[in-house]
């Protein structure tokens, strides 16, 4: 039998993330971790990360088949098509050439069971305790109809002039007591609003009576697979509580709904110590279906 010869390059900008959108894009499924539009954002949100980061991408023939992203101070984030597994174990030793402090951390979907195989040969063990995160989905028929109290408004982001507006907004929901400010600006904010497959009409705001932006959700559509995905949602502190969260969440669903989406995913905290915005999606009729799962190896 012959044997798949596979190239690895290193990631180097913009062309390389739409290859792994691409990729994301292909292996698609209902149960899937990724989404080709979180990809945009958790790569665009902070502009100057990308030193701190290590990505590879693996090809056969023109086509990438995998991709792996090493974060500081040890984590990796990866996706392989399921059709080449030899790569897993080449992916994890690529790991351990990467910059670590002490533990080493690799995060998967609990239905990835051949990778966590996989880990376990090289010598990972689940962790077991600690914060965690869920996946849950909803279809978009019958999704109620959002609604603001008296005062607010709600309206999409008209263009790149919100961007300053939009990045503050999103500073004032993340930036919270004991964890490291957010570090989104209006220029990194820009940069998210040029990559694909952004939408400025799936990117909701709530305005305060003073106009001053509350809340926010941003939803991106794989739209040759007909699915949504929110990332991020928020709400600044002094608005919490008003149901303005889950009223740009609708908004923003019902919009990519009306551009043919069938149903949409979001990833919440699913443990007990932060479960205000898993309440709030279910709320909103989404349901679990699947958790990360992380596993670590001391060195």
């Amino acid at each position: 039998m012959r044997q798949t010869r596979y190239q690895q390059r290193l990631y180097t900008g913009p062309a390389d993330l739409r290859s792994m959108q691409s990729l994301t894009q292909r292996l698609w499924s209902p149960a899937s971790r990724w989404h080709a539009g979180e990809l945009a954002w958790l790569r665009l949100q902070h502009i100057g990360r990308e030193p701190e980061w290590r990505t590879s991408l693996w090809q056969a023939g023109p086509e990438v088949v995998a991709w792996a992203w090493a974060r500081p101070p040890g984590r990796l984030d990866l996706h392989l098509d399921p059709a080449h597994p030899e790569l897993a174990g080449e992916i994890l030793r690529w790991f351990d050439g990467t910059p670590h402090d002490g533990e080493r951390t690799v995060t998967l979907l609990d239905a990835e069971t051949a990778l966590i195989d996989t880990l376990r040969e090289h010598g990972y063990r689940e962790r077991a305790a600690g914060p965690f995160f869920i996946h849950l989905r909803r279809s978009l028929d019958d999704l109620p109809r959002p609604r603001v109290p008296d005062g607010y408004t709600l309206r999409p982001v008209r263009g790149e002039d919100d961007a300053e507006a939009r990045a503050a907004v999103h500073r004032a929901a993340f930036s919270l007591p004991g964890l490291p400010p957010s570090r989104v600006t209006a220029d990194s904010y820009l940069q998210v609003m040029r990559a694909w497959p952004y939408r400025t009409e799936l990117d909701w705001l709530v305005e305060a009576p003073d106009g001053t932006p509350a809340a926010f959700c941003l939803v991106w559509l794989d739209g040759h697979n007909h699915c949504a995905v929110l990332e991020p949602v928020g709400t600044a502190p002094e608005h919490r509580r008003l149901g303005l969260a889950g009223a740009a969440t609708l908004a923003a669903l019902h919009a990519a709904r009306r551009l043919g989406a069938g149903s949409a995913r979001v990833c919440a905290r699913g443990d007990d110590d932060y479960p205000s915005a898993r309440a709030t999606y279910q709320a909103l009729g989404f349901r679990p279906y699947a958790r990360n799962v992380s596993f670590v190896r001391d060195h």
